[in-house]
């Protein structure tokens, strides 16, 4: 190979390496900083706010709300975000804001970013739900991979750890606060909410998503239903005055929980509908959203991600009617 032959091939490799690594190639070590800023939505209470996004580089896997509770008897931590150096840098956010000692750390479901940051946790308690722990521990090599293609250095010494003991639900007073945890259903199989009924705050999890299309990866859509009209009767009675989505903006009131209930209702209308027509998969994926869906986040690709993962059980829940003949029963 000729001199210039070389050169031209080390450039085209080194253009190669630019395309498939994007804006991550030019970060290092120094600048992969979240920029965590805690913001206090009540006594005692703080949210630290991720992108109203879909997972890109660009923002570090950081679409995650993850928030805590700084009582006298010590701090609960809620959600510690898609990687290990969020973890970190969650800490250190946390003790700048507060001399509390931290408690506890508390996943609310199974998905990456509420827990691939426990690796900075270690010496703490790190809890979830029985079924979100089982779920963790057979799914976190998977959230490993899929988060370091999609984020590359940011992802650096990441390990999946699951949460090591489970959480009851109940309530617990505390100095100042009484916190009430409970578990609902549907966004994954076990959705872990908790209640301040000293503040009126409640975290949600990713039961709400705000001016975001929700993921259904693990979902079923009549079970979160269902715990969207319980979480919507709380705010109702007087019970809930903030809601922290894991997704999207923090508000006041029932605007996350009855989005999420149009979209959810919509999508299963549209499924159904579409099956009952016969519609394949790419039918469906090219059909148009709704307008007033047209500003949220992540639109496009969690519709087509919505209707990847759910459209074939309709397809078969079709085919299964339509196979049963007259006078009998299924």
């Amino acid at each position: 190979m000729t001199a210039r032959r070389t050169a031209w091939a080390l450039a085209l490799s080194a253009a190669f390496t630019l395309v498939l690594s994007g804006p991550a190639l030019a970060l290092d070590a120094a600048r992969l900083d979240y920029q965590l800023q805690p913001r206090q939505i009540a006594p005692d209470t703080w949210v630290i706010e991720g992108a109203v996004q879909d997972f890109g580089r660009a923002n570090g896997c950081n679409i995650i709300n993850t928030g805590f509770i700084a009582t006298p008897e010590g701090t609960w931590v809620i959600n510690t975000g898609p990687s290990l150096k969020y973890g970190q840098q969650q800490r250190s956010a946390i003790a700048r804001t507060t001399a509390q000692p931290v408690r506890a750390v508390v996943s609310l479901n199974l998905h990456p970013d509420y827990f691939l940051g426990n690796g900075a946790w270690a010496d703490t308690p790190t809890l979830a739900l029985p079924g979100t722990r089982a779920g963790m521990q057979a799914e976190g090599k998977a959230y490993e991979d899929n988060l370091f293609r999609l984020c590359g250095d940011w992802m650096l010494g990441t390990e999946a750890q699951p949460a090591r003991q489970d959480l009851q639900p109940g309530r617990q007073r505390m100095k100042g606060h009484e916190l009430e945890w409970r578990r609902l259903s549907g966004h994954t199989g076990d959705d872990l909410v908790l209640i301040d009924h000293s503040t009126g705050v409640l975290f949600a999890g990713g039961l709400v998503f705000s001016e975001r299309v929700p993921t259904v990866p693990h979902a079923r859509l009549q079970d979160w239903i269902a715990s969207l009209h319980t979480l919507r009767g709380w705010i109702t009675a007087g019970q809930v005055r903030t809601v922290v989505p894991s997704h999207g903006p923090v508000h006041t009131g029932t605007l996350g929980v009855d989005q999420t209930l149009d979209w959810l209702q919509w999508l299963d209308k549209r499924l159904r509908d579409s099956a009952a027509q016969g519609l394949d998969i790419s039918e469906v994926l090219r059909l148009p959203t709704p307008p007033r869906f047209a500003h949220w986040a992540a639109l496009q690709a969690e519709y087509a991600r919505n209707v990847t993962t759910l459209y074939p059980a309709y397809e078969s829940g079709q085919l299964q009617s339509a196979t049963v003949t007259p006078g009998t029963t299924r």
